[in-house]
């Protein structure tokens, strides 16, 4: 499986919680693409998410994030990882 970095833009003023709870939506329905999310990560302020997960493609990923209502604007591989 691969490493894969999302980015969600325009999300501005984010909170904990929204942030928690959108992660745990992917989390729920995850597995249905064989795909695991492993972290989050926001800037409130820049309005940006970033979501770090290991799939078999960037589709599976952006597919889970469709289901969940926050589609990410930008999706890279992450191939090196120290």
């Amino acid at each position: 499986m691969a490493k894969f970095m999302d980015v969600h833009q325009n999300m501005v003023g984010i909170t904990a919680e929204e942030l928690r709870a959108a992660h745990m939506a992917d989390l729920a329905i995850e597995g249905d693409e064989s795909v695991h999310f492993e972290q989050a990560w926001a800037d409130p302020e820049a309005g940006v998410v970033y979501c770090l997960s290991e799939a078999p493609s960037r589709e599976a990923v952006q597919r889970i994030h469709e289901r969940t209502g926050h589609p990410a604007d930008e999706i890279h591989p992450v191939p090196l990882i120290v």
